[in-house]
């Protein structure tokens, strides 16, 4: 599983509800499903007063599937918990997302912090009837693209890519997003 995000804010961030934070932002959702060529993309508007709550909107809208999601992060660490209803549910056990959400609820931070899944949940759902599946690594993935900013640079232009080159020396380019630095000189251009 491949993950990217990015948050970007001058200074140490004030507390607050997510709106009071970032106002009427937006979340956008890219998942790169096989046999696509393109990846597949949401952008919705951030609903909710948590990252957490977006994305639960956004499932519930989306997959038409009600979910819930729980976040805690620690300088060390950023885990989750993550319900969703299975299409079907119902049919078999009537109440059975209702108490899953109200034993879903009852979790602390310190505890998705300082557990592991196993105990996690064993701990919310004693009397469930429950699987974990194998763990899979999460990573950054966000590769770099120099042939990208070089095309950014051709675009620019000649004269407008000769003039920086002469006022600095190189062209440097900052891409945040995969904390990637890329640097030209004449000799590149």
């Amino acid at each position: 599983l491949n993950l990217r995000g990015y948050a970007k804010a001058q200074g140490a961030p004030s507390r607050g509800t997510l709106a009071e934070l970032v106002g009427d932002g937006r979340l956008q959702l890219s998942l790169d499903i096989e046999g696509l060529d393109q990846p597949y993309q949401s952008l919705v508007p951030l609903e909710g007063d948590s990252i957490g709550e977006v994305f639960e909107h956004y499932l519930a809208q989306s997959e038409q599937q009600p979910a819930g999601l729980w976040l805690a992060c620690s300088a060390e660490a950023a885990v989750a918990l993550f319900v969703q209803k299975l299409p079907g549910a119902d049919l078999k056990d009537l109440d059975g997302w209702a108490r899953v959400q109200q034993l879903a609820q009852t979790v602390r931070d310190d505890e998705l912090l300082g557990l592991d899944a196993a105990e996690i949940l064993r701990r919310l759902f004693a009397e469930e009837d429950v699987r974990l599946f194998d763990a899979r690594p999460i990573t950054h993935d966000w590769p770099a693209d120099p042939e990208k900013v070089a095309g950014m640079l051709r675009a620019l232009g000649e004269d407008e890519v000769r003039t920086i080159l002469a006022e600095h020396g190189e062209i440097v380019v900052h891409d945040d997003l995969s904390n990637h630095t890329y640097r030209f000189d004449a000799a590149d251009v």
